[in-house]
Parts: structure tokens; C-alpha cells; sequence
């Protein structure tokens, strides 16, 4: 599926990942600075991925690991520092919850960081483990 929103887009679409990307995404985070190429592309193969697009290069990435029938598993949710704070990132977190295939499924991430984003959308927990039943 593709969802638009001015010059921004967001693809489930695995083909459009822009590995390059995402790896230096990745690396700039606190989580994952030190996962390596190999263990990237394993986790991009076994998750539905959500790839977010400025004028047709990558600048957002996330994925959800699911068994489709009771949980899904938010994880590596990043935006480029430069397209933060202009609202692009809870709209790409509203599309990844509100998906269809788990909507309805009890949804968990883990992190340290961005509590008041997740927060808007049902998370709540502690300062790790965020959760919601939908």
C-alpha cells in the first residue's frame, strides 16, 4: 500500500527499500548504531517494513513483526533529523497502528524516547515497554 501527504509518501512495499538508507538511519540511532549489514537486511526480510519517502529518497523507516493473529511488534520507527517536528512522524506512526492487519492486535514497542507521540495513539507503560490493546 502507498499513502501520500504533500511531498511525502509512505510504501509497505519491501521493493522500494533504500537499503543505503536506512542502514545510515539505523546507525544514527541509540538502539541499533551497531547492528551490522547482514543483521539489517535479516530483520527487513522477516518484518512488514514501512519506508517513508521525501521527493523519492528515503528519509523514514519502520517495521511491525507479527504472526497476524494476536501481536505486532513496532520496531526501528526513525525520521531523519530534518524531517522531524513537522508532523510526518505521527502521521506515519498513525498509518503503521491503524493498519488493518493488526489494528486489532495487541500492538507493543520498546523504547526510551518519544513517549508523548506513542502516547496519542493508546501506548502507554513504562519508560521501555510501551503497549496497547486495540
Amino acid at each position: 500500500m502507498q499513502y501520500k501527504n504533500k511531498s511525502y509518501f509512505i510504501s509497505d512495499d519491501r521493493d522500494d527499500i533504500q537499503l543505503e538508507q536506512v542502514t545510515s538511519l539505523l546507525m544514527s540511532s541509540y538502539w541499533a548504531q551497531e547492528r551490522s549489514l547482514e543483521t539489517i537486511k535479516t530483520s527487513i526480510q522477516h518484518s512488514i517494513c514501512f519506508s517513508l519517502f521525501c521527493d523519492d529518497v528515503q528519509v523514514g523507516f519502520a517495521r511491525v513483526v507479527t504472526d497476524f493473529s494476536s501481536v505486532a511488534y513496532i520496531a526501528d520507527f526513525i525520521i531523519q533529523a530534518e524531517h522531524r517536528s513537522k508532523g510526518i512522524g505521527k502521521w506515519m506512526f498513525g498509518v503503521i497502528v491503524n493498519d488493518p492487519r493488526w489494528s486489532s492486535k495487541f500492538q507493543f514497542l520498546v523504547t526510551d524516547d518519544a513517549h508523548g507521540l506513542y502516547e496519542r495513539y493508546g501506548f502507554s507503560g513504562s519508560h521501555k515497554l510501551m503497549s496497547t490493546e486495540v
